[in-house]
């Protein structure tokens, strides 16, 4: 693989750009590999990275039946954060985010990870006791978080209304530092290009069909290109994960929601840091080209639709004008949806199946793209060892069997 360095930029520009590598190569599908991923999103592309540098198996597809990072890994917000309550969802959360703050050296490929900090705003006195609890719990795990209060919050963020007469005044908010925002595109490329150097086989425009199952067994899979055998299939395949366990065979507690995200024209720059509210229903940041990045929950119908709709962008922006009416007269340039798979409990599913060599890696939410190098990395390790990651067993399916759920919508208010 060709690294990327400062040189190398002066070196291409004597030939005009015109003689850079390709940054993967265009295989046809083997018969067999030892390891398959469907899904070829930054979950995906990343448990293929890891199981290769990290293992040493290298005979792996990613099978992706569109092109890479184009389903949800292109179509969310791009904040990082690892501030969860629970202790299971802040070991996870806070292993993805020291992969973060590594991971440009590592792939030599900048993901334009940008530690801002993320804020959640309190509005209430409940807001601020839930604010309280969480801060704690993080502090207790070695996480980095700390409780603002009205004038702190108004010296991170100045030209946002925290006066008294605001209709959802703000009366502080929780603080983690090390949060921010990365680049969704370059994750994808830079874990696609990592994985290729290594012997994976990304194999784009394949839609898988159905299982090769016998006796409790897969042997592979059925593709629009033909049959793949391996006994080991991981499946990360966000929104459409419940289309794929039915076609195993049997049922995953997900439901696929549209999330809808937009983003304005550019504009100066007003806003270094994530600002996020439960309470007002919204989240917005400032992307290095000066747009500014709008969220909010999920919809509340089930589909698999990919498109905005103008109700849902109208009470988006009214929760976004209500903390900053300075951004009133900026126009919207563009909006999308993504198709999002949520646990009951606002947690993740990474676990072994009813069948014999079949994983899952869903129920993310509008949380996958936080975890995506800590989600590729324990997934790997599960997979290469036939036995789920420490941080990985307490997101097993069985949970909703015993009970032993891990009930995070508190931490990912907005989202769920």
């Amino acid at each position: 693989m060709q690294r990327y360095s400062g040189f190398g930029l002066v070196k291409h520009a004597l030939s005009h750009h015109e003689n850079w590598q390709r940054q993967w190569r265009n295989p046809t599908p083997k018969p067999a590999y030892d390891v398959i991923i469907v899904g070829g999103g930054g979950h995906g592309l990343a448990t293929a990275y890891y199981l290769a540098k990290e293992f040493g198996i290298t005979n792996v597809a990613v099978i992706e039946k569109g092109w890479l990072g184009g389903g949800n890994t292109a179509r969310n917000t791009t904040i990082v954060r690892s501030n969860y309550l629970w202790d299971e969802s802040a070991f996870l959360y806070e292993h993805a985010m020291k992969l973060w703050e590594g991971l440009s050296q590592d792939l030599n490929y900048n993901v334009m990870f940008s530690q801002r900090g993320v804020m959640n705003l309190g509005h209430t006195l409940q807001d601020m006791r839930d604010i309280q609890r969480r801060v704690n719990a993080n502090r207790l795990n070695g996480i980095d978080s700390e409780v603002l209060d009205t004038a702190g919050v108004q010296k991170i963020v100045p030209i946002m209304d925290c006066s008294k007469n605001a209709r959802y005044p703000v009366l502080g908010a929780s603080w983690q530092p090390r949060a921010g925002v990365a680049r969704h595109d370059a994750v994808a490329w830079g874990y696609a290009r990592g994985a290729d150097a290594l012997g994976v086989d990304i194999l784009q425009q394949t839609e898988v069909i159905g299982f090769k199952i016998r006796d409790g067994q897969i042997y592979g899979v059925h593709t629009n290109r033909g049959d793949i055998e391996a006994k080991t299939v991981g499946c990360v395949a966000a929104g459409n994960s419940g289309v794929l366990a039915g076609m195993a065979g049997f049922r995953l507690p997900l439901e696929s929601h549209p999330l809808q995200a937009l983003v304005s024209e550019p504009i100066k720059p007003v806003l270094d840091t994530v600002v996020m509210s439960n309470h007002v229903h919204g989240y917005v940041s400032q992307s290095d080209k000066g747009d500014l990045v709008i969220g909010a929950g999920i919809d509340g119908y089930n589909g698999y639709g990919q498109r905005g709709s103008y109700p849902t962008v109208e009470h988006t922006l009214q929760a976004i004008v209500e903390m900053f009416p300075i951004f009133s007269r900026v126009r919207m340039n563009r909006q999308w949806g993504g198709v999002v798979d949520t646990c009951p409990d606002a947690c993740p599913i990474l676990s072994k199946t009813p069948v014999k060599g079949l994983y899952f890696n869903c129920g993310w939410g509008t949380g996958g793209f936080k975890a995506t190098p800590g989600s590729g990395h324990v997934f790997a390790a599960s997979l290469a060892k036939g036995e789920m990651h420490p941080i990985a067993a307490p997101f097993s399916i069985d949970r909703f069997h015993s009970g032993a759920l891990i009930d995070e919508h508190g931490a990912a208010g907005v989202a769920h």
